[in-house]
């Protein structure tokens, strides 16, 4: 997993009724766009993450 500040984290849920989280990435504090990162929650939580397999990047539009 590679992931750039701004990038968005979407953690899906892994049981039936839980809603998916989305996280911005804050900070990148591995080499090279991996893990773990510093992201927030759209509640304003921040937290260090290291992904799991629930987890996908959506990049950035470097358009926007």
């Amino acid at each position: 997993m590679r992931a750039t500040v701004g990038d968005r984290l979407v953690v899906h849920g892994r049981i039936v009724g839980q809603h998916d989280r989305i996280a911005e990435v804050v900070e990148v504090l591995g080499a090279d766009g991996t893990p773990p990162y510093r992201v927030r929650f759209e509640d304003g939580h921040e937290t260090l993450m290291s992904p799991g397999p629930d987890t996908v990047v959506r990049h950035e539009d470097p358009a926007n």
